[in-house]
């Protein structure tokens, strides 16, 4: 049986709208998904790699499948996890983080980067907290060791991203897919959250996975 995982973004939760809504539509069919909280109460210290190991932890021990669902950081977290983990069979990125550090370090300025480099932490805005946390610089040095182009390994791959995204822009995506033909990639007319086309990524998540039931809600 297929398990499958949703792994959300940077500085949010299970608790996102996005996570809500997805795990909502899988507990209708009737489907087991987990969410577990990349934070693990510790968002300080959070790394891409602390990432990994958390949800390759959550793996099944009877080899089963894994089908992982990741939200841009989360997604970015997935890639990496299937090329690392024969067991994940299946990939569904959500406006996934590709390129993460150079989109998000030139938005902070040079003043700042040096600064969290020097302090060793700097206060980050945590969605799911509503609140700022310090995040250590060792997240930066963690993060530039996981590059696309080690992502080869051919696993059917679904991504839907938003042309509009402010964060991660689509333009990422593009190029990703574009050389590896096991990818799939869809194009929405949405922003970064993809809050006004979640009925179409579940039927889009639903067709792909070949969940059971409906995929109306």
């Amino acid at each position: 049986m297929n398990h499958f995982i949703y792994l959300h973004g940077f500085a949010s939760s299970p608790h996102s709208a996005k996570a809500k809504d997805i795990s909502d539509r899988f507990a209708q069919i009737h489907t087991k998904l987990t969410i577990p909280d990349l934070n693990a109460g510790n968002f300080s210290h959070l790394t891409i790699t602390r990432q990994i190991n958390q949800v390759a932890a959550e793996f099944p021990d009877d080899s089963a499948p894994v089908t992982l669902i990741g939200s841009s950081l989360g997604g970015l977290t997935a890639a990496h996890l299937g090329q690392k983990y024969p067991q994940v069979q299946s990939l569904v990125l959500l406006a996934p983080a590709f390129g993460f550090l150079s989109h998000w370090l030139p938005k902070l300025g040079n003043e700042q980067v040096q600064y969290w480099q020097q302090e060793k932490y700097l206060m980050v805005y945590h969605y799911g907290e509503g609140r700022s946390l310090p995040l250590s610089y060792d997240f930066v040095t963690d993060a530039q060791q996981y590059q696309e182009e080690v992502l080869q390994r051919p696993i059917p791959t679904l991504i839907l991203h938003g042309k509009n995204d402010e964060v991660i822009p689509i333009k990422a995506s593009r190029e990703f897919a574009i050389s590896r033909p096991w990818v799939n990639l869809v194009e929405l007319d949405s922003d970064h959250a993809l809050g006004n086309v979640m009925a179409e990524i579940w039927q889009a998540i639903h067709l792909f996975c070949q969940l059971p039931g409906s995929c109306k809600i």
